[in-house]
């Protein structure tokens, strides 16, 4: 036997040994399996996010990755088991609906972690939870639109009045406000999350009486206001490249410091029930306001100069952003 086939079989041997001893090195080695489990379309806002987020690191060759989409209320523990029971190590996905069922799952695979949307909080040992907590650059952005309303008349669709779409509508309005004090608002709810001619019916009707500015928080709403020639602010993407003459701004959401922390938690054996949605705010990266674009010449200078010195206040920590979970009511 040559001592070169001798040294390379002692060498798998301690490699195989310190496997065995420390199991938090072989699983930081390999690629971690995610799973993730959406109800509604890859394309839609909040969903699309987290699959961005999870492709990149999927990209960077940090993770095995498989999603879901579409998957309906009543078959989503389902869905989750399965996932759980073929190995995935982390499951993210949303509990919004379903929060009894999915904790039950946590709770039969404490050996899988769990990163669910929730308006419920964290479950030891095993299930954590975020939401989008945009509420920053939400402000942001209504003190734009307070600042392009001509007729000082906003229309605002969201999906469903639930604490998670209230407190960016509050933090719009509030924002608006702040730049435009005569500011009237039209509040609707369509009751679901993915229903584009729903929406933009909905708009179609505050379009018609007055608004010439549209808080889009669901899809359909900005195309209501490109038919009518009104403006747009967009919510968790920036779709100002889809409609130039129309979206003005938008409040981003970056999925990736909660996506990279939990991956990073898991592959260190360090995942504990915790609550993610900090990670969402503007300090740690986890949201913006998308840049002007084609609008940068045309928002007045002085709701510009305002809006950034307020950015400005809230990176410091000067200014903090009320959390109203209440749901918004239109202008009496």
């Amino acid at each position: 036997m040559s001592m070169h086939l001798t040294s390379r079989r002692r060498a798998l041997a301690l490699a195989a040994a310190l496997a065995t001893l420390t199991p938090g090195l072989a699983l930081a080695q390999a690629k971690l399996k995610v799973a993730g489990i959406y109800t509604v379309p890859f394309e839609q806002q909040w969903a699309g996010r987290l699959h961005q987020a999870l492709k990149a690191a999927e990209a960077r060759g940090e993770i095995e990755y498989k999603a879901s989409e579409n998957v309906s209320n009543a078959d989503y523990e389902r869905v989750m088991r399965e996932y759980a029971t073929g190995g995935s190590q982390l499951i993210v996905g949303e509990a919004f609906a379903v929060e009894a069922a999915a904790r039950k799952v946590a709770k039969d695979f404490p050996k899988t972690a769990f990163l669910m949307g929730s308006s419920g909080k964290p479950a030891a040992p095993n299930f954590s939870v975020f939401d989008n907590y945009i509420q920053e650059p939400a402000y942001l952005s209504g003190m734009v639109a307070g600042g392009m309303t001509k007729s000082n008349k906003i229309g605002m669709v969201g999906g469903f009045p639930i604490p998670e779409v209230n407190r960016l509508m509050n933090a719009f309005m509030a924002g608006a406000k702040e730049v435009n004090p005569k500011v009237e608002f039209s509040v609707s709810f369509i009751n679901s999350w993915f229903d584009p001619p729903k929406a933009k019916e909905a708009a179609f009707a505050m379009i018609d009486k007055g608004a010439d500015v549209m808080y889009a928080e669901r899809f359909g709403v900005s195309d209501a206001a490109k038919e009518k020639g009104k403006l747009a602010i967009g919510n968790v993407i920036n779709t100002q490249a889809q409609y130039p003459d129309t979206v003005v701004a938008s409040a981003l959401w970056h999925f990736e410091p909660s996506a990279d922390r939990a991956i990073k938690m898991v592959k260190e054996g360090k995942f504990t029930a915790e609550d993610y949605g900090p990670y969402s705010m503007m300090k740690y990266k986890g949201s913006s306001l998308a840049p002007l674009g084609t609008f940068e010449k045309k928002v007045p200078a002085e709701v510009v100069a305002k809006m950034k010195a307020k950015e400005k206040a809230i990176l410091d920590g000067s200014f903090t952003v009320k959390v109203d979970d209440n749901q918004p009511k239109s202008s009496k």
